[in-house]
């Protein structure tokens, strides 16, 4: 079963994957007023003052406090980092220590030497060489398709209004499967999905399966990152932390391997206080932990840095991550 919860299970082992459904069946509406709020822990505000100090340093650096340019990063690519690791609940940088950047060369090449030479930081020749000759990076595979129309549109901005590498789209996933069914269930289906392709060996079959084969590998590599924290994501949240903690890690996964400006977390408001709201009941926390988890995961998503070229900064004035939640929105349309 996905959770020692009954009424929290969607549906039998391997059923079809459905969050709307878990949310639908257990959420409740709350039409009082904020009386019921906490101010933040004392770990916290320790925790934040620590944040700021490090975000004042960076500010003092041109907006850049680190760059790694020797390890493209990856999900496990850099080991496990943290802010203080006394303070913090909810765990999870995208390098090993904070507001560190590491280079997206699967992105574009060119995109992350120029954002390394705009530091002061050189990659590695070798590095460079072998991306060059035996890697084809996203940006790559990208202008080898676009026709020569397609390029001008690109280059003088009439598509987007972007700088080059910067055209990429909003990517919204959601990261509340993690928590609900766990890596291993999610593996599964996965698993389920390839074999029930049909067995027919053309262009399209051949590509799907090996993006679904990419699918479960980086879902392995997920579960793998969670366990260098000291986490198993290979079954579902049996709480609040652990749902809280499980989605982050998830995204964090996203993060690593995605540099787009807008990374959307979803629709994770009410999901999530489905598990506070059953702690609460149950006694398992209070009014102020509940807080404290929240407070947490914020502090992690303000901390989320990408290598940028200096022209992206320019261009959106201060170098932005749009972390977006849904916070709107109806669970059923007619």
């Amino acid at each position: 079963m996905f959770t020692q919860w009954q009424d929290f299970v969607p549906g039998g082992w391997m059923s079809a994957i459905n969050v709307r459904d878990f949310v639908q069946r257990n959420y409740h509406p709350y039409d009082g007023d904020d009386s019921f709020l906490t101010s933040p822990s004392e770990k916290t505000r320790k925790l934040w003052a620590k944040c700021q100090e490090l975000l004042r340093q960076e500010r003092s650096r041109d907006g850049v406090l680190e760059v790694d340019a020797d390890t493209p990063i990856t999900i496990n690519s850099h080991p496990p980092g943290y802010i203080d690791r006394d303070l913090e609940i909810i765990v999870g940088l995208q390098t090993n220590s904070p507001l560190k950047r590491a280079i997206n060369i699967y992105g574009g090449l060119r995109t992350s030497v120029r954002a390394c030479r705009a530091y002061g930081v050189e990659p590695p020749s070798g590095l460079i060489d072998f991306f060059k000759k035996h890697r084809r990076t996203h940006n790559d595979g990208v202008f080898t398709v676009y026709t020569p129309e397609m390029r001008r549109a690109r280059r003088v901005g009439i598509i987007t209004g972007l700088p080059d590498s910067y055209g990429r789209g909003r990517i919204i996933a959601d990261y509340r499967r993690v928590p609900l069914y766990g890596i291993d269930y999610l593996i599964q289906a996965k698993e389920n999905d390839r074999d029930s392709l049909n067995k027919t060996m053309n262009v399209s079959s051949i590509q799907l399966r090996e993006r679904i084969s990419d699918q479960i590998q980086a879902l392995q590599s997920l579960k793998e990152m969670a366990a260098a924290y000291g986490f198993d994501i290979s079954k579902p949240a049996a709480n609040a932390r652990e749902a809280i903690q499980w989605l982050y890690f998830a995204y964090l996964g996203a993060i690593k391997e995605q540099n787009g400006a807008a990374m959307s977390l979803g629709r994770v408001s009410s999901f999530l206080d489905i598990y506070i709201e059953r702690d609460l009941q149950k006694g398992i926390i209070d009014e102020e932990v509940a807080q404290e988890l929240i407070d947490q995961l914020v502090i992690k998503l303000r901390l989320v840095r990408h290598l940028r070229t200096p022209e992206y900064s320019e261009l959106f004035a201060g170098d932005p991550n749009w972390v977006t939640e849904s916070i709107g929105g109806c669970g059923s349309c007619f």
